[in-house]
């Protein structure tokens, strides 16, 4: 392990606290010591903490959106391939939707959440007063570019392993579930309804509000608005289907 040592520049104790963050995640969190430190250091470092500190010339060479995307496919196919296995007589709907409600920002926030990543993120010092280390999107972003990052270091061998692992309390529940339960959790659109009647005493209104292609092969477009105003908006090949796309990410933006 490498070994840190202590000095009274800025910049250098800096560098130092992000190396024992890097080696406290590795070693007890996702049971993979890194071979590539500046891969996870990467996946930690929010934009705001890498445009506000200016840290082209330390380690950290960029901020964690570009592992974000290679964490986000990669969750994507594992979770897909985990779904098919446990439920080998799920429909492609039943699959679809399930797997849209464990790869949400909310659930990867969650699980972010629970490992302690809130604590880990580096974040610039008007992000993080504002409550940035529990916002959903960026606590959704850092786990998925960790993943990112662990894939990139380690391969898909062990991202597979750690991600099951992780998702395990959520695959467990829904396996354990009957039917018909789980289909209302993983509806979207019941869920957000339950949300917004709680919260706010209405009913979500869907529009279409437009549809492109050839008939055979149709892309609709929903837009959702709650008391009159314009809430989020949705994309499918069904009306039904951007209808829930456009629930999932309703409830991303009011934060259920």
């Amino acid at each position: 392990m490498e070994s840190l040592e202590t000095s009274n520049s800025p910049q250098e104790q800096l560098t130092t606290t992000l190396k024992q963050t890097v080696l406290e995640l590795s070693q007890w969190k996702l049971g993979h010591g890194f071979k590539n430190t500046s891969l996870l250091l990467q996946a930690l470092t929010h934009s705001s903490f890498f445009n506000e500190r200016n840290c082209k010339n330390d380690e950290v060479r960029a901020d964690n959106e570009r592992l974000e995307f290679l964490g986000d496919a990669v969750i994507g196919l594992i979770i897909a391939q985990s779904m098919m296995e446990k439920f080998p007589k799920a429909s492609e709907g039943q699959l679809s939707r399930w797997r849209s409600s464990l790869v949400s920002r909310k659930t990867l926030a969650e699980i972010a959440l629970s490992l302690g990543m809130n604590e880990w993120v580096l974040l610039g010092r008007g992000e993080r007063q504002t409550g940035g280390a529990v916002k959903v999107s960026i606590l959704a972003g850092v786990f998925e570019a960790v993943v990112g990052a662990l894939y990139l270091d380690a391969g898909l061998i062990k991202v597979n392993e750690f991600l099951r692992e992780v998702y395990h309390p959520w695959l467990t529940a829904l396996t354990e579930l009957k039917e018909n339960e789980a289909r209302k959790l993983f509806d979207m659109k019941t869920h957000l309804q339950e949300k917004t009647q709680e919260l706010y005493r209405a009913v979500p209104s869907y529009q279409l509000v437009g549809s492109w292609g050839p008939e055979h092969e149709k892309t609709f477009k929903v837009e959702i608005q709650i008391g009159g105003k314009s809430v989020a908006s949705g994309e499918g090949k069904s009306k039904k289907e951007a209808e829930q796309k456009a629930a999932q990410t309703a409830l991303e933006v009011l934060g259920f």
